[in-house]
């Protein structure tokens, strides 16, 4: 396993992360067993960076994290949740409130067994009124940094422009760490267009979905994902590709995502221990970028074709 520093937060973070959202059934139902026993696999292999959330599964995730890290020493994980994006009962609910935020970071630590958040993350602030975020969430966040409840502070989003425009609008050092998902991947690099900012403005940056929320699989995109029908047909065809060279496409695309140095760490989710040793095997072995170079052709004018997030 490699870490990398995220930003200048000095968390030395492995470059492949572990995403708990499978953990709260956001794709399908799991088992608690189970999922307990593949945060257990994670970090006995080397993974040291743990992102969950309250939205996922309407809090179910970071209960059955909190089952897990009960058993785990402390010293063995960074661990980031966040706050902003909630729900129950299938009805989402935000709220970037500083009373709700500043509740929810407690309420956090509770589910999770935990009476420390290395770093506190606004979600999906696009679903937000971004002034607020910069005058009244990120503040607040700060106040409990200050006060030695959480280490440090980040900001996530489907959309790389709006984590710009919050880190531009805020005090320098507000924001240690962007969260960004399906903009490093086989069918999308657009986080390269933000790197050299984020570095000039010390920010560490995490990346997720390396399997673009299923688009990058042989499974296929789900019937819910967003993306557009060329786009889902144009990573088929890579699949296939990939396929025909007894190569998973999984396998390439986790590897890709996680090669890039600049990149502190990639998250990657499942709740089955053995898919969870399956995707470190694939990180540590080496990459073949030929193959990365025929993909991204067969992807062709599909790249970097964006989708809304839902």
């Amino acid at each position: 396993m490699i870490y990398n520093e995220l930003g200048k937060t000095g968390l030395r973070v492995s470059n492949l992360g572990f995403g708990a959202s499978s953990l709260g059934s956001v794709f399908h139902e799991t088992r608690e067993a189970e999922s307990i026993k593949a945060v257990h696999t994670a970090v006995d292999n080397g993974i040291n960076f743990i992102d969950v959330s309250p939205y996922y599964g309407y809090y179910k995730a970071e209960t059955v994290l909190g089952k897990a890290l009960r058993e785990i020493p402390r010293d063995k994980y960074y661990l980031s949740t966040k706050v902003g994006r909630y729900g129950e009962n299938g009805v989402n609910t935000w709220d970037y409130s500083a009373k709700r935020v500043t509740a929810s970071v407690y309420e956090s630590m509770k589910r999770l067994n935990i009476d420390y958040i290395d770093i506190i993350n606004v979600h999906d602030v696009e679903f937000s009124d971004l002034n607020q975020v910069v005058n009244e969430t990120l503040p607040a966040l700060v106040k409990l940094r200050e006060n030695g409840d959480v280490g440090h502070v980040g900001i996530t989003d489907l959309q790389p422009e709006n984590l710009k425009w919050v880190i531009e609008h805020v005090p320098a050092g507000t924001v240690e760490s962007v969260l960004s998902f399906c903009h490093y991947s086989l069918n999308d690099e657009m986080l390269l267009d933000y790197l050299d900012f984020f570095e000039a403005n010390n920010v560490g940056v995490v990346n997720a979905s390396p399997f673009s929320m299923g688009l990058l699989s042989l499974r296929g995109a789900p019937v819910w994902h967003p993306a557009p029908n060329s786009l889902k047909e144009a990573c088929k065809r890579a699949t296939e590709h990939c396929m025909a060279k007894n190569y998973p496409i999984e396998k390439l695309a986790i590897q890709y995502s996680t090669s890039n140095p600049r990149i502190a760490t990639t998250l990657f989710g499942s709740a089955n221990p053995a898919n969870v040793l399956k995707n470190i095997e694939y990180v540590n072995a080496p990459i073949d970028n030929q193959l990365v170079k025929e993909v991204q052709e067969i992807i062709g004018d599909q790249m970097r074709v964006r989708w809304k997030n839902t």
